[in-house]
């Protein structure tokens, strides 16, 4: 299924909240395999164990299907502004309350990561450091037809990715997370990239008759 413009995903925004409950559910369906992406970016491993990123982006789509009419904006921007306010809540809460209820072993808790922190030092690498997950993906397309995207690469392509752009993690530790030697790390991040680009170029190409 291809993804829809900003401008498409803005008349769906003005008919769900016309009432047109089609347009609703389309609207929440596309936004879900963003949520999930957004939502693997803010656990980190020690959350993961004990949290399915699933579960947040489940409570997330309840909690804005239910909040719905507070929702004031009218662009994909806003609308996906709004949706990672709420998942970013959600991580708070299920933080705090982990860590309320964790009376042992605090010290060895590895603390709740930043998303702008920049990566470990050591060779240039391909991320900028004062760039945002979603500012990533923006100089791409869309959010959401990136993340359609990504959803039709390979797993390894779609690990690599998770894990550079959105978990933000120096690629000395998305080798040691994927098995591999740091050169085929790279390497392999090098072709997912070159691959989403080509899904989305593929994506905006007229069909042929």
């Amino acid at each position: 299924m291809t993804a829809p413009s900003s401008v498409q995903i803005s008349q769906l925004i003005a008919s769900a909240r016309q009432g047109d409950r089609a347009c609703r559910d389309r609207l929440f369906e596309l936004c879900r395999s963003y949520l999930g992406l957004m939502a693997r970016a803010q656990v980190e491993s020690w959350l993961r164990v004990k949290v399915d990123a699933s579960d947040l982006v489940q409570q997330t789509m309840l909690e804005a299907h239910r909040d719905f009419d507070r929702f004031r904006g009218a662009s994909e921007k806003e609308w996906l502004a709004w949706l990672r306010r709420i998942l970013a809540h959600n991580v708070a809460d299920f933080v705090r309350h982990y860590r309320k209820s964790a009376k042992r072993g605090a010290a060895r808790e590895v603390p709740f990561r930043d998303p702008a922190a920049s990566g470990a030092g050591g060779a240039p690498e391909p991320a900028a450091p004062d760039a945002t997950p979603s500012q990533e993906f923006m100089r791409l397309d869309t959010e959401i037809r990136v993340a359609a995207a990504l959803g039709q690469l390979p797993p390894d392509y779609q690990e690599v990715i998770l894990l550079r752009n959105l978990e933000r993690l120096p690629f000395d530790e998305v080798a040691h997370r994927m098995d591999r030697s740091r050169p085929a790390a790279q390497m392999l991040w090098m072709r997912a990239m070159r691959k989403l680009r080509e899904a989305l170029a593929d994506e905006n190409s007229p069909e042929e008759p």
